[in-house]
């Protein structure tokens, strides 16, 4: 679990950055030869998501408590912010580019697998601190409740 947890934070560290980037990149700022048009509602979005991740990334990587709550959260707002982004750009609502569309295709698929391994360790975590075990890959019982039938 462990080893997941700094992986997690460490890549939530990384997303952060990659969202200020592109967040600068639509407030007009060029990275090099790397430009796109200015969009201030995403540059909005974007910053707010790495605000989120950076949150989440401390969480975890300084070991507080709500370290795992704080990566679901984290993950469930940007993964909001990602498709709010994809969504307008279907729509028309600003001007795209193949950048932008490998952007929110690649980050996308990378918040929902982080948000699945932090809902997984929850739910492993949860059972081992309630003393029930999860079920194995071959149980197909539910863990009966307790009290009168």
């Amino acid at each position: 679990m462990d080893a997941l947890r700094r992986a997690l934070g460490w890549l939530s560290l990384l997303y952060a950055l990659i969202f200020l980037s592109f967040g600068l990149l639509h407030a007009g700022i060029a990275f090099g030869p790397v430009r796109e048009p200015v969009i201030v509602p995403a540059a909005i979005v974007e910053t707010l998501c790495a605000g989120a991740m950076f949150a989440g990334a401390y969480g975890v990587l300084a070991g507080r408590a709500w370290a795992w709550d704080g990566l679901i959260y984290s993950h469930a707002a940007a993964l909001g912010g990602v498709l709010m982004g994809i969504l307008s750009l279907a729509l028309g609502a600003g001007p795209a580019s193949v950048l932008l569309s490998w952007y929110h295709s690649v980050i996308a698929v990378l918040l929902a697998t982080g948000l699945a391994g932090s809902f997984y360790v929850s739910r492993v975590r949860g059972a081992a601190d309630s003393g029930v075990t999860a079920p194995g890959p071959g149980d197909s019982r539910r863990p009966r409740r307790p009290g009168p039938r």
